[in-house]
C-alpha cells in the first residue's frame, strides 16, 4: 500500500476498534426494542383477529339459535291451532288426519328443542371461548405496555451511552496520523469494526490469516500494516508479542 503511513500507534487502533465494538453494541440494543415491540404489537393483530372472529362466530350462533327459538314457537303455535280444529272435525277422518299432522309436530318439535338445547350449549362454549381471547388480548396487551416502557428506557439509556461514545471516538481519532485517517474511514465504512484487528499469535484477529516472522517484525516496529487476506488495519496488543 504505496500511500499507507510508515507508523501509527497501536494504542491508538486498540482505543478506537474498543470503541467501534461498543458503538456495534450500543447500536444493536438500540435496534433491538424497535424489533421486540414490532413482533409484539403482530401478536396484538393476531388476537384482536382472533377476538374478532370469536365475537362474529358467536353472534352467528346466537342468530341461529333465535331463528330455531322463533321457528319452534311457530310450530308449537301451528299445533295449538290444530288442536282447537280437532272440536270441529266434520268427520271421524278429517278428525285422524288433525290427529296425525299434531303427532307429526310435535316429533318435529322435539327434535328442534333438541337443535335449540344443544345450540344453547354451542353459545355457552362460544362464550367462553370469547371470554378467553378477550382475556388473552387484554394480557398480551398489557404485556406490551410494560415493555414499551422498558424498551423505551432501554433505547434511552443505550442512546445516551452511545452519544458519550461518539464522543469519545472523536477524541480518538484525533489521534490518528494524518495520512491513515483515510485509510481508516474507508475501512470503518465499509466493514465497521472488523476495519481493524487485533495480531493474535502469529494470526489476524479477524480472520485467523498467519503472517510471516518479518511481517510481525515490522508490527512490533509501529509499522502500519493492513491483513493481506481481511483488509484491516492491524495492531499489537500486550498478548501479541510473540515468544
Amino acid at each position: 500500500m504505496s500511500d499507507a503511513p510508515h507508523k501509527i500507534s497501536h494504542s491508538t487502533i486498540s482505543t478506537l476498534h474498543h470503541i467501534h465494538k461498543k458503538l456495534t453494541e450500543l447500536n444493536s440494543q438500540i435496534g433491538r426494542g424497535p424489533r421486540q415491540l414490532k413482533a409484539g404489537i403482530a401478536a396484538i393483530e393476531s388476537l384482536k383477529q382472533a377476538e374478532l372472529q370469536a365475537q362474529e362466530t358467536l353472534k352467528q350462533a346466537k342468530l341461529a339459535c333465535d331463528s330455531k327459538q322463533l321457528q319452534l314457537k311457530e310450530r308449537e303455535q301451528r299445533v295449538v291451532d290444530i288442536q282447537n280444529k280437532l272440536n270441529t272435525a266434520a268427520s271421524n277422518r278429517e278428525f285422524q288426519t288433525f290427529k296425525e299432522q299434531i303427532a307429526a309436530d310435535q316429533q318435529a318439535n322435539g327434535v328442534l328443542a333438541d337443535e335449540i338445547l344443544e345450540a344453547m350449549e354451542k353459545i355457552d362454549r362460544l362464550g367462553e371461548e370469547l371470554r378467553q381471547r378477550t382475556a388473552e388480548l387484554k394480557q398480551r396487551s398489557d404485556d406490551h405496555a410494560k415493555l414499551q416502557s422498558e424498551v423505551d428506557a432501554r433505547v434511552a439509556t443505550a442512546s445516551s451511552e452511545r452519544d458519550r461514545v461518539l464522543e469519545e471516538l472523536a477524541t480518538a481519532e484525533e489521534q490518528l496520523p494524518e495520512d491513515a485517517v483515510d485509510i481508516y474511514q474507508r475501512l470503518i465504512r465499509s466493514q465497521g469494526e472488523d476495519g481493524l484487528a487485533p495480531v493474535e499469535g502469529q494470526s489476524c484477529g479477524n480472520c485467523g490469516a498467519t503472517f510471516a516472522p518479518q511481517v510481525l517484525n515490522r508490527l512490533m516496529l509501529s509499522h502500519f500494516i493492513c491483513c493481506p487476506t481481511c483488509g484491516a488495519i492491524l495492531y499489537m496488543t500486550a498478548d501479541s508479542v510473540p515468544e
